[in-house]
């Protein structure tokens, strides 16, 4: 556990699958891809705690005793083989509307950086979409930088199936 400005940062435990889901759920409403949203607890609790779990939550708790989560975040490891190294892949970052510009979302980017720091990775990478200017300017604020010349990609659905069984 850290705490940066009264903001706890605290792991989430397997007891904490419902509401990693309801975070996850929080963004893509705010995200507009609600539609999108497929992840069941079962699923999630796999990513997280199961055997081959690949992903970590954490929230951001606020208050003493009767502490209540305010923001979550979700990483997963990120591999390059142009640094032969990792690196920290933020997935998602989702404070309550209420509790924005109090530190919150700094307090979980704060704890990413010394998560990716401690495991010796070179950096930490994230997507955000481009019409969420608050989100932007809180991340340039950090002094993160916008990779130019980088489009992301998706292959999903009817493509995936596609692709898969094409030989």
């Amino acid at each position: 556990m850290s705490e940066e400005n009264g903001i706890n940062i605290r792991a989430a435990t397997s007891n904490d699958v419902s509401l990693v889901l309801q975070f996850v759920k929080g963004l893509s409403e705010y995200e507009r891809l609600s539609d999108e949203l497929v992840a069941t607890e079962e699923n999630m609790y796999d990513s997280l705690f199961g055997p081959d779990a690949n992903a970590e939550a954490v929230f951001a708790c606020y208050g003493n005793g009767d502490r209540k989560e305010v923001g979550c975040a979700v990483f997963t490891q990120h591999y390059s083989t142009y640094s032969g190294r990792s690196s920290l892949y933020l997935e998602d970052l989702f404070v309550l509307p209420e509790w924005r510009r109090y530190g919150v979302g700094r307090a979980l980017m704060a704890y990413g950086a010394k998560l990716a720091r401690s495991r010796d990775y070179l950096r930490m990478e994230w997507s955000v979409l481009d019409w969420n200017d608050p989100a932007i300017g809180f991340y340039e604020s950090l002094g993160a930088v916008r990779i130019k010349g980088w489009l992301t990609y998706r292959l999903s659905g009817e493509a995936l199936e596609r692709l898969d069984s094409s030989d």
